[in-house]
């Protein structure tokens, strides 16, 4: 948890540090973090405070376009350390409709918004990096190993 220097916690207990865990404040400074340009993993949304600006990156395993949502998409991104929840206004949906309806892997670069144990970034730029995903694989490869296969 990351507390403000003048907000005591009402349960002394709740800040206890975890066996093996980094304090969130060492000596009245904030937590240090990945700021953007630089991505943030997934597990790592814990440590900014709520507000911040943030990058995140990852596989879109789920796209929700609910029809009580006014225009709102919920995005999941996952990456190797866990999974992070983006919300994309209508706005933002607009400017960046090709990357978050055809995007495999994004970067998102928005504002942290914490609310209880639920944390999800309000996007503000959306970046479609599926290009990045076709490097990991060797596509060149594979279609050169296909093309001799099918001679």
């Amino acid at each position: 948890m990351f507390y403000v220097r003048s907000h005591e916690p009402s349960d002394p207990s709740s800040c206890a540090p975890r066996r093996g865990a980094r304090p969130a404040v060492s000596e009245g400074r904030p937590p240090r973090w990945p700021r953007p340009p630089s991505c943030l993993p997934a597990a790592g949304l814990v440590t900014p405070p709520s507000g911040v600006r943030v990058a995140v990156a990852g596989i879109v395993i789920c796209r929700q376009r609910p029809g009580t949502a006014k225009g709102v998409i919920f995005v999941t991104l996952e990456d190797e350390t866990g999974v992070a929840n983006v919300v994309v206004w209508a706005k933002v949906f607009e400017r960046f409709r090709r990357a978050v309806i055809a995007g495999r892997c994004l970067k998102v670069t928005g504002r942290l918004q914490r609310d209880g144990d639920v944390v999800h970034v309000v996007a503000d730029t959306i970046e479609d990096i599926s290009a990045m995903l076709d490097e990991i694989v060797g596509v060149d490869e594979v279609r050169t190993a296909r093309e001799a296969w099918r001679s």
